[in-house]
Parts: C-alpha cells; sequence; structure tokens
C-alpha cells in the first residue's frame, strides 16, 4: 500500500518529527559538524562564504582543490549545487566539459547568500566541498555526475533504499525531478529492484547504456549501518539520509532530509506503509545493528531487473 503525501505529513512527520530538529537537517552547514561529532564520515569542507564581501575569496579558496562542489547550506532538490571537475588558467570545467569563468564562480557564490536557492529565499551560506571519487564499480551506471543513496529511515530503522543516478538530461545531478534514474534497491542485499527514469520503467541508463540488473551497491551493509545511526544522531524519527560512495573513504553521509519524497516507493514498486506499520509495532531501545538486521530479514525481496536478469 503506497504512502500519500497527507499521510506522510500528519501520521509520520508530524508525529515524529519535532520541529525543533529540523535546523539540524536543513541546513547543510550543521549537518555536517553533526556528523563530525558522531564519527559519521562526509565530504571534506574547503570551506564557507558568508558576506558578499568574501565572495571574491572564493577563487583563491578552491586554487589547490582540482575539483570541487559549491553548494548553498539550506538548498533543496539539487538546486544551486555546482560541480567543477577541474579547473586551469582558462577557466573552471563542469563534468559536461562546459567551461566556465571566475566571475561565474562568483556569480553563483552571490547568488546563493543572497537565497536565490534556499527555502523561502532566506539569506544563505555557501559551502565549498571536495570533489567525491566515487567507487569506480559505479561508473558505467551514472553520466556527469556523481550517484547517491536515498534511504528513508523510520525510528532508526532502514525501511527502503533507491540509488540516484545521474544522467545527461539532469545535467550530472542526481535528482529525479530533473531527469534522474532511480532504482530501487532489495534493503536485504544493496541489490537493483526496478529502474525508473521520469516515472517510466528504465532497465538500462539512457546514456551509458549498461543494464541496471547487474547493478549492487558496495559496502551495503556499512551505508545501512550509517544510514540507520542518523537517528540517533538527528532525533528525527522520519527522515530520508542521502549517502555517496567515495572509492577512498566508503560510504559518506551527503545531507539528510526531514521531508523526503515518496518516489521511492515507484523505484521499488512497492508502498511504505506495510513497512512503517511494521516497524511502529516493534518495541524502543533496540540497538543500530539490531534495527539493521531486522529489516534486512523482513523486507528483503527480489524485483523485476533480477528476475528478467
Amino acid at each position: 500500500m503506497a504512502l500519500i503525501l497527507n499521510r506522510r505529513n500528519i501520521r509520520y512527520i508530524g508525529r515524529y518529527n519535532d520541529r525543533s530538529r529540523y535546523p539540524l537537517v536543513d541546513d547543510k552547514l550543521k549537518t555536517k559538524l553533526l556528523a563530525q561529532q558522531h564519527g559519521i564520515t562526509t565530504p571534506a569542507l574547503i570551506g564557507t562564504v558568508t558576506t558578499q564581501f568574501d565572495v571574491k575569496r572564493v577563487a583563491a579558496m578552491v586554487d589547490a582543490h582540482p575539483g570541487f562542489v559549491i553548494k548553498p547550506a539550506k538548498g533543496s532538490g539539487g538546486k544551486g549545487i555546482l560541480v567543477i571537475e577541474h579547473h586551469d588558467g582558462d577557466g573552471y570545467i563542469k563534468p559536461s566539459g562546459h567551461r566556465l569563468q571566475r566571475e561565474d564562480l562568483e556569480r553563483h557564490v552571490s547568488n546563493i547568500l543572497s537565497g536565490l536557492y534556499s527555502l523561502g529565499g532566506t539569506p544563505d551560506v555557501a559551502l565549498v566541498e571536495s570533489l567525491i571519487a566515487f567507487d569506480e564499480t559505479l561508473s558505467a551506471y551514472t553520466y556527469e555526475g556523481v550517484p547517491d543513496v536515498r534511504v528513508i529511515v523510520f525510528k532508526g530503522y532502514p525501511v527502503m533504499a533507491m540509488m540516484r543516478l545521474s544522467t545527461a538530461a539532469s545535467d550530472g545531478k542526481a535528482n529525479l525531478h530533473q531527469g534522474a534514474v532511480g532504482v530501487g534497491l532489495d534493503i536485504a542485499s544493496g541489490l537493483a529492484l526496478r529502474g525508473v527514469q521520469h516515472d517510466r520503467p528504465r532497465s538500462d541508463h539512457p546514456d551509458t547504456g549498461h543494464d541496471l540488473a547487474s547493478l549492487r551497491v558496495p559496502a551495503w551493509d556499512t551505508l545501512l549501518n550509517l544510514a540507520a545511526s542518523c537517528y540517533e544522531m538527528t532525533g528525527l524519527g522520519y527522515l530520508g539520509t542521502d549517502m555517496v560512495l567515495d572509492r577512498h573513504h566508503g560510504p559518506m553521509l551527503l545531507e539528510l532530509n526531514a521531508r523526503p519524497g515518496l518516489a521511492i516507493q515507484m523505484t521499488n514498486g512497492e508502498g511504505l506503509r506495510p513497512r512503517l506499520d511494521l516497524v511502529e509495532r516493534q518495541p524502543d531501545g533496540k540497538s543500530v545493528a539490531e534495527r539493521v538486521a531486522f529489516a534486512q530479514t523482513h523486507f528483503a525481496r527480489r524485483g523485476e531487473l533480477q528476475a528478467a536478469s
């Protein structure tokens, strides 16, 4: 049975998410600092820009870093994220090959500060992070961008997961609304279940042509334990955890979402409600490892991609 928006908002977010804790996840800088306190790995922070006066510092800030990402601290839906794969004396090159000049970089940061990409249009802070060296085993499944894994965590239990694969249509961003491919993942194994793009089934990547059925997320157990531990870290009962797989550091927390969308149900070909109902019946006080083991036992399944392979 599918979970609809109103029920998500009232039954789960309204009941299990204390609004006073929203700033911990709505502000990516606060999330990063909180994760560091809890020993959870995140992409390295190169620096922050907080005032228009400091915008001119950006070029010097990134000079020693071949690749980097600039993002709004309070952005949502992938808006305002600028990925630079490398730079040289003539400019800054995006994964698509498009070249930007220093003025473009400064204009983008200035727009972030003015609140162009933030929730509610409020003034924001620009974060500059190191570029993620994503796991090479995933390179055939993505195009000009870093794939990420969204896990819905309810009361500390990982209940549903998907991988988001960037495409030419999504401009290298792992955002389903912009044209990325979503692949449902089996909670027990990290194996692909079902591929979707633009709300339609998809069995291969539109740009690389690679078969999605062969997708299996590396370090899956570590990733699930990391996702589950975000419950204790934030105190939020219903949240989405977005993670990436770095070839040097393994699973890393990218960001958290107190109001995760419902498209994950389509990529899994299954509704969230039965899983949430089962978790609600479980006693409190279980450890992270116990919650992950429960999820892997009770939510294991085989999807149409596996069946067809």
